[in-house]
């Protein structure tokens, strides 16, 4: 089936007036050093498809209008060299971009950078597993990302080699960061049918999982299905489908899990096929089925398109942001009822690094901001966020052992009392949680040190 270009929909349309807006270019600024780091996301959320041709402003723009925090941005692509760059033709050291990502963190919110689309070059054209690894690092650095996207649809998602260089390659990262403590989250955005995915979406997720790829959520592209039909039931007929797909890929993961390994993406208005039209009251009937079910992630194509004039079908500006964002920190993924956040050294807050649920994710201390990866609930002997526990890697008893999220298993790593200056002691090693160096500074991970009753070690709850 065509699928719609997530690029530069320079599609005659006729009442569909997509080009103009879409090809608003962007003058490269001035290289600029590394973004700074970011929040992370909330167990649920949504962040629509910014378009990088257009202005960087968009970003502050929407979030000033609608208080949504979080947005993809669209596309980090090829110049078919085996280059990285933003839209094909503007460096990823750009000042624009990496200030707009810079200006939406400082607000609290974050970034995901989505490589690929329909009308650009993705990083098949890297020829080794090495030389795609490099330049998504490359990405992955500048931006100080913890969460990226492939939307790998069209001819890409038929190069089943280039696929398993990227799966190899995104693996290979996750290994690398994790060993410095850092967390890479990986989405894919595929195509589908109102059924769910194809075969060769459902291909490129198993080799995925071949290579230990650990995939956080699958996105799905519900649009452009071929014909007239109710796109709002459309996008939750597939959203089941996909749920069930996915059940026989990850075989051990609850019903639960699964809808949390969901992603969902409509495109909004008129579609490429002009019959299709994504209205607000399918926004309304698709993010309470997603809010109800735990599904991770909205999004949509695009926030350039979220007005009357460029979607086609009528709404008021960013309406479907607007609408889309009522799932942020809510639904059933969400933190329990009386979950609070843990103030540490310095007014910091102790944060799930870019709220991810892998086992072994770093716990950090962080600028406190409200997300669900920094609101613990205290139940008997442990700290639970985003339903794992609070845990001293391996077991460890010595001096110096990192702390971590996992997967809660009663024992001792995983158990905690309050101590004297407000210290939280592990019972299973009768040390304390630290805040090594004194460091106050964004990402510092917590470890375990012998006792003092410093006020590195003093911890408050709420």
């Amino acid at each position: 089936m065509t699928r719609p270009s997530i690029k530069r929909l320079v599609v005659a349309l006729g009442a569909l007036p997509l080009a103009a807006a879409a090809l608003v270019g962007v003058t490269a600024g001035s290289a600029s050093a590394a973004a700074n780091p970011g929040p992370g996301f909330p167990a649920q959320y949504a962040a629509p498809y910014a378009e990088m041709w257009n202005n960087p402003s968009t970003l502050m723009n929407a979030y000033n209008t609608t208080g949504n925090k979080y947005y993809t941005l669209a596309f980090i692509v090829s110049q078919g060299t085996c280059n990285a760059t933003i839209d094909g033709d503007t460096p990823i050291t750009d000042a624009g971009w990496n200030n707009a990502i810079n200006s939406l963190r400082a607000a609290g919110g974050d970034v995901i950078a989505s490589f690929g689309g329909a009308g650009g070059t993705e990083l098949a054209t890297c020829g080794t597993v090495a030389t795609m690894q490099a330049q998504y690092q490359r990405v992955i650095d500048q931006f100080d990302l913890t969460r990226i996207d492939l939307d790998i649809e069209g001819s890409t998602l038929d190069n089943t080699a280039a696929n398993d260089r990227r799966n190899q390659a995104l693996a290979n990262l996750q290994q690398q960061y994790a060993a410095q403590g850092k967390t890479l989250t990986v989405d894919y955005t595929l195509p589908v049918s109102p059924t769910g995915l194809e075969s060769d979406g459902i291909a490129l997720l198993q080799n995925a999982k071949s290579h230990n790829l650990n995939v956080n959520l699958v996105d799905i592209m519900t649009m452009d299905y071929g014909g007239s039909m109710d796109m709002g039931q459309a996008a939750i007929s597939a959203a089941n489908g996909l749920h069930n797909q996915l059940g026989q890929i990850w075989t051990s993961k609850t019903s639960s899990q699964l809808w949390a390994m969901e992603g969902n993406c409509p495109m909004i208005g008129v579609n490429d096929v002009s019959t299709e039209v994504f209205t607000t009251s399918d926004a309304q009937d698709l993010e309470s089925f997603a809010a109800s079910n735990g599904i991770q992630e909205l999004t949509f194509w695009s926030l350039g398109r979220d007005n009357q004039s460029a979607s086609g079908t009528p709404q008021s500006n960013y309406q479907f942001t607007n609408i889309f964002k009522a799932i942020t920190n809510g639904g059933t993924t969400g933190p329990p009822p009386g979950a609070t956040p843990i103030h540490g050294y310095g007014g910091k807050c102790v944060d799930v690094a870019g709220a991810g649920t892998a086992n072994g994710t770093k716990v950090q201390l962080y600028t406190c901001n409200g997300t669900n990866a920094q609101l613990w609930s205290h139940s008997g002997d442990t700290f639970q966020s985003l339903g794992k526990c609070l845990d001293v890697t391996g077991a460890g008893t010595a001096d110096g052992t990192k702390v971590q999220l996992y997967d809660c298993n009663g024992t001792g790593s995983q158990s905690w009392t309050v101590g004297a200056n407000n210290s939280l002691v592990n019972t299973g090693s009768g040390k304390c949680l630290d805040d090594t160096d004194w460091s106050t500074a964004d990402g510092n991970q917590l470890q375990i040190w012998t006792c003092t009753g410093a006020a590195n070690q003093s911890w408050t709850l709420g």
